[in-house]
Order: structure tokens, then C-alpha cells, then sequence
């Protein structure tokens, strides 16, 4: 749970300091982001799946 606390923090300190700096985002549009990290993840389980 502390993991997931500290990324979100993180993602919002970033989110901050693009927007100050008047930055780009570093990520996709937000859902087609979301998913493609989503998929990411399923995929390195279901390669530790067949190991």
C-alpha cells in the first residue's frame, strides 16, 4: 500500500512541475496511457506465469 501512496505522490509532483514549467506531459493521452501500462504489467505476469 505505502508503494502505491509514494507512486501516486510522485505522479502528482511530476504532473506539477510539467505544468509549471509549462511542459508537455510525458505520458499519452490519459486512458490510452493508463491502459498501456496496464497491458505492460499483464504481460510481465503472464511471462512469470510460463517461466
Amino acid at each position: 500500500m505505502n508503494e502505491m501512496v509514494l507512486a501516486t505522490l510522485t505522479g502528482v509532483a511530476v504532473g506539477v512541475l510539467f505544468s509549471l514549467l509549462k511542459l508537455p506531459l510525458p505520458a499519452p493521452p490519459a486512458l490510452a496511457g493508463v491502459l498501456g501500462i496496464v497491458g505492460i504489467y499483464l504481460g510481465h505476469l503472464l511471462v512469470g506465469l510460463f517461466r
